[in-house]
């Protein structure tokens, strides 16, 4: 071989080693494109998960959800199903870039990191208490909206358990009082009136009133929702008062926050909270597992 035919050789040869566009890569994987194992999107937070990967910002609009649903299996432990939105599991290209609506999910048991899931079944062994599936892009970055994950955590008992808390800050589960009361300022009363915080009485004249903050008005009627399930902007700090009212006896359930109101038919119910937690929250039914909006607390 001539000494120019040797160059051109050599210089073809580090043209393939380069990859695509001229610059160096990953190879890709089959069926996967440049973009998909190059790319990204969101915003990468500095902030790490307690498993040490880091967050990936989203809007509130384009973020996926999750809910978790966790059964007793007949040997013991837990069947656990999940429920996304905006978001399929591609374990074909997991290792790849970070591309909205996809990647696979993380198991967290009592606050360690167990299993990854690239479906919407899992398992769970006897002597769990706490559940947390956290949704991960392809990249192993955690999905992420106002600076914490997208997540849901389901307390593990011995009769079917629901929980969705998408965004949740992580680790902040906590039990549902059944009568509505979660331990924080304005619990809510289940036959309707709006508890105020601290001890009952008559307020001195020159104490200013508390902020009512904001009413959202609510009304079930089988499967419609009126008005149509929208999200509900907040700054953290905020009260919000939920004005319920069903057409079947049911119970209202405002996830991540773990806060229940029993509706009765026909009767409107009312639930005070204060947003003291950021992320994306939904607010939906027990029975009729209807969404009824979702909470952006920023």
């Amino acid at each position: 071989m001539t000494p120019r035919r040797a160059a051109t050789a050599l210089l073809a040869a580090a043209l393939l080693l380069a990859g695509c566009g001229g610059r160096a890569t990953t190879h890709h994987k089959p069926g996967t494109s440049h973009q998909e194992a190059t790319g990204s999107s969101g915003t990468l937070l500095a902030a790490h998960d307690e498993s040490g990967h880091r967050l990936r910002e989203l809007p509130a609009a384009d973020a996926p959800t999750v809910r978790a649903e966790a059964r007793p299996d007949s040997e013991g432990g837990w069947n656990v199903h999940l429920t996304v939105e905006r978001f399929r599991f591609t374990p074909e290209s997991t290792g790849g870039a970070a591309l909205p609506g996809r990647g696979h999910v993380r198991l967290l048991v009592d606050g360690r990191e167990t299993a990854r899931l690239y479906g919407p079944w899992g398992y769970v062994p006897p002597g769990a208490h706490t559940l947390t599936v956290r949704l991960h892009a392809d990249d192993h970055t955690v999905w992420a909206v106002a600076g914490a994950p997208v997540q849901a955590t389901v307390r593990l008992g011995d009769t079917p358990t629901t929980s969705t808390g998408s965004a949740a800050s992580a680790g902040s589960s906590g039990s549902a009082d059944p009568t509505g009361s979660a331990g924080s300022a304005g619990a809510a009363d289940p036959t309707g009136s709006a508890g105020s915080a601290g001890s009952a009485g008559s307020a001195s004249p020159s104490t200013r009133p508390a902020d009512p903050g904001r009413t959202v008005t609510l009304t079930v009627t089988g499967t419609t929702v009126q008005p149509p399930p929208s999200r509900i902007e907040l700054k953290k700090g905020e009260r919000l008062t939920l004005r319920v009212t069903s057409d079947r006896a049911d119970t209202l359930h405002v996830h991540g926050y773990d806060r229940e109101l029993p509706l009765p038919p026909g009767t409107p119910a009312t639930l005070t909270l204060t947003a003291d937690r950021t992320g994306l929250f939904e607010v939906e039914t027990h029975e009729s597992g209807l969404v009824l909006t979702q909470l952006v607390v920023r």
